[in-house]
């Protein structure tokens, strides 16, 4: 049977992107949900097709903060001239940081290596700094990575994890006119790229289920009570149909959740431990080389022995470059104690919880895309984190 795709919703963070999660979570067969449970409502439990998320407070590891760098005219792609330095620019992508890296890696490496550059420059050791540097030594460079800090201290490490690649990428009424093309080359290219890693041990890419449960109030939400202008944020889930699953409503038999609406499908998740380590390790054997290094100010770069350079910065750039044009996003994330018999995710009233191999990871992601637009405060909230737990464990209530 053929499902309709669903209306334009509202998100916007990583597993949190609403949008992405209401308009292009894949259709995938739960069967083995239908087939092991009775027809009635299914239990959690052992057993269970689901097993329940384990949701209290003193399951909390750790909380982290990220800053997504959002600029309302999509991502900084241009090159410009410092001195004797050509500045290749590839940052700005919001939350879509690690689902765009290897589709702008491409347009940035092929700008750098114009002109016929054989050693360059790669400043940031994130995600799109590693995919930047990783691209553009197979294309036949010498490159050498300047980071004040490896993977596992940036905000890249502190993502959510999941394919969202219109996640607060550009404002609809302020971007270029030939920006939805660009995504969409972008998005192609990285997919398939992301695609070569499913299979690989430590599963740094996989698939995996998503529930989308709503009940009265989460289909009628509260205002976001936010002060600043309202951003629309841009939308091009429709370009990309062909290649990403679609999603579809459950019946009652076909899920545990104690909601009046479920819609379910699959899609892609980055384990970014393993990846980041994966890229990392990549980058070192096939040739390249880290330095550590704080960049203050642009002059900083006149020192460096490569004539190109590629600013792969992320929110940083904001302070090293003065771009004011970048706009901080805060995330939040709460883990928990990881569930290995878990493998799956949902969004409910505004908080979604994503189960990966390192931690379960719940999220507040408030009921707009307009929630933590303009934050750029990196302290941990216990309140926020226990707020969120306490939203989701009204599922899972009959566990203790």
């Amino acid at each position: 049977m053929t499902h309709p795709s669903p209306p334009r919703g509202g998100e916007g963070n990583a597993l949190p992107d609403r949008r992405w999660l209401l308009t292009a979570l894949g259709a995938a067969s739960l069967s083995a949900c239908a087939t092991a449970v009775a027809p009635s409502r299914p239990s959690f439990g052992p057993g269970a097709a689901l097993p329940p998320i384990l949701t209290r407070a003193d399951r909390i590891t750790r909380i982290t903060v990220c800053t997504r760098p959002f600029r309302a005219t999509g991502p900084r792609l241009d090159v410009e001239t410092l001195g004797d330095k050509r500045i290749v620019h590839n940052y700005g992508h919001g939350g879509s940081g690690w689902s765009l890296s290897w589709g702008s890696a491409e347009i940035a490496a092929r700008r750098a290596l114009e002109g016929g550059a054989k050693e360059i420059a790669v400043i940031g050791c994130g995600a799109i700094g590693l995919t930047t540097a990783l691209t553009l030594q197979r294309a036949g460079a010498k490159v050498r990575i300047y980071a004040r800090e490896r993977m596992p201290q940036t905000r890249s490490f502190r993502a959510t994890g999941i394919w969202s690649p219109d996640s607060r990428i550009a404002d609809a009424d302020k971007m270029g006119a030939d920006f939805p093309a660009q995504w969409e080359a972008m998005t192609r290219a990285s997919w398939a790229t992301h695609q070569t890693y499913l299979g690989m041990p430590g599963a740094p890419v996989s698939f995996t289920e998503r529930y989308i449960l709503r009940d009265a109030a989460a289909l009628n939400p509260a205002p976001a009570g936010q002060s600043q202008e309202e951003i629309r944020f841009a939308s091009f889930v429709d370009r990309i149909r062909d290649i990403n699953p679609r999603f579809r409503d459950l019946a009652p038999g076909e899920h545990p959740f104690p909601v009046p609406r479920v819609r379910a499908g699959a899609n892609m998740m980055f384990n970014v431990g393993e990846l980041s380590h994966l890229l990392t390790a990549d980058f070192l054997r096939e040739g390249g080389t880290i330095t550590p290094m704080e960049v203050h100010a642009p002059a900083d770069l006149a020192a460096l022995p490569e004539t190109v350079i590629v600013n792969c910065t992320g929110y940083g750039a904001r302070a090293l470059w003065k771009d004011e044009t970048l706009t901080p996003v805060r995330g939040q994330i709460a883990w928990l104690v990881p569930q290995p018999e878990a493998n799956y995710a949902f969004i409910y009233r505004g908080v979604s919880v994503l189960a990966r191999p390192d931690g379960v990871v719940v999220q507040q992601v408030g009921a707009s895309d307009m929630f933590g637009v303009g934050d750029a405060d990196e302290t941990p909230d216990r309140v926020e984190a226990e707020a969120a737990l306490k939203t989701v464990a009204p599922l899972f209530a009959a566990f203790p």
